[in-house]
């Protein structure tokens, strides 16, 4: 980061400079103490207040705090503040206004990995493009990406993600978008904010922050994306005749990934993406338009989709002994997500088997929610569904005959085991909250 003083670092979180020097020069952030180096300032988030001697002991020079230390050392300069996430937010909004580069914004109820790694895949083949590591997109999460922007970069792609209202525009006080991506508007969330409608209006406060000449990438085939109006230019991308952007002629190739068309105003690719699920072409797509809007060529555009590689667990295709495959996708799960998973792993083996988990979020539409993915198996014609968690049994009793259901990871494990037979293709997938990272584990075992 540019080099400031400790006063000035003071002034720029509003804190209170309580000992130390002043002039006490300062180009260099950690948030781990062992990360401390001769010179840095740690600032001691949440629970890393009892880390500050730590790190003043790695050579730290200062440190910022909102829990006072129990001793504060000679040579050493200390800044108080209210609340160090927001004094996090306050240096990464600084550091990232000396950047004048384009940043895209990503949010949406699905797919905003995805989406976000599709978009970095795409700008890299043209740009040095900064992108959010796995899912780094909360509150903590993305000072931590926009702190890694450097010299050298010519974009950044930062995904955000909210519990509730207020989240996205606090995320996007600091990430100041050039573009704003809204994937499309889910079911997440819907226990807490109460509808689509809510869900909608708290995505859409991405535009509060976008630059006046930025433009915004929709999914237009989303009926509520489809009502959004803002000053900025739009690029609606999908299926439908509304779309500026339209993706068509898709091929299914299972594991190997899908073959589209994606037009504009301007040109057409044939893109390839390396990935399963036909839902890759909203991404592909989406990565198109801003990539074309960015001055990239055909041959850039198509040839960084084909690079693109997966966040870990989502939809990733693990190829294992006796003709088995395990389909990866338990980072996270709602209803639009896990039905077109379960579309994915029909297309993977001549036998599937889907170990589904809880989805959580989901208030009143929970019941419901389950019940569909348990319809939407059985429709599909998947051989054998094993579910785990309380409300997941909806899912099992939906399916019906041949469903089997678990009270945790550990009691359902034995039996994945034995379902997981050679010849096999498998789906994992649930809501974060359920763990189902240690089935993966094991099976890979």
């Amino acid at each position: 980061m540019k080099t400031i003083t400790a006063g000035e670092l003071a002034a720029l979180v509003h804190g209170e400079l309580v000992s130390g020097a002043s002039e006490t020069p300062v180009s260099i952030l950690c948030v781990d103490s062992n990360q401390a180096v001769e010179g840095s300032v740690f600032l001691a988030l949440r629970g890393g207040h009892k880390y500050i001697d730590d790190a003043l002991d790695h050579g730290a020079c200062g440190c910022v705090f909102s829990q006072p230390p129990q001793t504060l050392r000679n040579g050493k300069y200390y800044i108080r503040v209210a609340n160090t996430d927001v004094a996090y937010k306050d240096i990464a909004a600084w550091h990232r206004s000396h950047f004048d580069i384009p940043v895209i914004q990503v949010t949406g109820s699905v797919g905003k990995t995805t989406t976000k790694d599709m978009i970095g895949s795409v700008l890299s083949a043209r740009f040095e493009t900064l992108r959010t590591e796995k899912n780094y997109n909360n509150e903590i999460g993305t000072p931590k990406t926009l702190m890694r922007l450097e010299k050298k970069h010519e974009a950044a792609v930062i995904e955000t993600g909210m519990d509730g209202e207020g989240q996205i525009r606090y995320l996007g006080e600091m990430v100041k978008p050039s573009v704003a991506v809204i994937t499309n508007i889910g079911d997440m969330h819907i226990e807490r904010l109460g509808s689509r409608e809510n869900i909608l209006k708290a995505k859409c406060e991405i535009f509060e922050n976008l630059a006046p000449d930025g433009f915004a990438v929709l999914n237009g085939d989303d009926e509520l994306l489809n009502t959004v109006m803002v000053p900025q230019r739009v690029i609606r991308v999908g299926k439908g005749e509304n779309c500026d952007v339209r993706f068509s002629d898709i091929v299914d190739k299972g594991k190997d990934g899908i073959i589209c068309t994606v037009v504009t105003s301007r040109a057409r690719y044939e893109m390839e993406i390396p990935t399963p699920g036909v839902y890759m072409a909203y991404p592909a797509a989406m990565a198109a338009a801003i990539g074309e809007q960015l001055g990239m060529t055909a041959e850039e555009i198509v040839r960084g989709a084909a690079d693109y590689e997966p966040t870990d667990s989502r939809m990733l295709v693990h190829e294992l002994e006796n003709d088995r495959r395990l389909l990866d996708d338990c980072y996270n799960a709602g209803p639009q997500s896990m039905r077109a998973a379960l579309d994915v792993l029909v297309g993977l083996g001549e036998r599937t088997v889907a170990m589904l988990g809880d989805m959580a979020e989901l208030g009143d539409l929970t019941e419901k929610a389950h019940r569909e993915v348990g319809e939407h198996a059985k429709k599909l014609g998947v051989d054998c569904v094993i579910t785990v968690g309380a409300k997941a049994k909806g899912i099992a009793a939906a399916y019906g005959h041949g469903a089997m259901s678990f009270d945790s990871v550990e009691d359902a494990l034995d039996t994945v085991k034995k379902e997981f037979a050679p010849g096999t293709a498998l789906l994992v997938k649930a809501s974060h909250s359920m763990n189902f990272e240690r089935i993966i584990k094991e099976l890979i075992k």
